[in-house]
């Protein structure tokens, strides 16, 4: 059974930095690619962020190309997400993701997720 438990996110002023950590649990992790979504009140849950496998290749959301940097422990099957000079429209639920099938691409799909957590930019 896929787990995925996230952590760091909180509050935090515009212009500032938080460091988003996600666990996986359940198989080894090493040759499937992995991902940041989130999704604000009102709108649809996005791709983030994205690494393959190798960690060779990754995808980021336009918005936040140049803020966000994605990486991967394979050795520890963590993904963390580094997020820099961050913007109140970053205010959402961040979810870490798997896909079902290995040696994916960064964009997915993904398919499973993990409980979230909340990500407050004040202004």
């Amino acid at each position: 059974q896929v787990q995925l438990v996230e952590s760091g996110g909180g509050l935090v002023q515009a212009g500032g930095s938080l460091r988003l950590s996600c666990v996986a649990s359940g198989r080894t992790f090493s040759k499937y690619a992995m991902g940041w979504f989130r999704q604000a009140p009102g709108k649809d849950r996005e791709l983030v962020a994205g690494i393959t496998w190798t960690g060779t290749s990754t995808y980021y959301a336009d918005s936040v190309k140049g803020r966000f940097t994605i990486s991967r422990d394979n050795a520890n099957n963590t993904v963390t997400l580094q997020m820099k000079s961050l913007k109140p429209e970053d205010t959402a639920v961040y979810y870490c993701a798997v896909p079902e099938v290995p040696f994916g691409q960064s964009q997915g799909p993904y398919d499973y997720w993990g409980q979230g957590t909340q990500v407050t930019v004040s202004s």
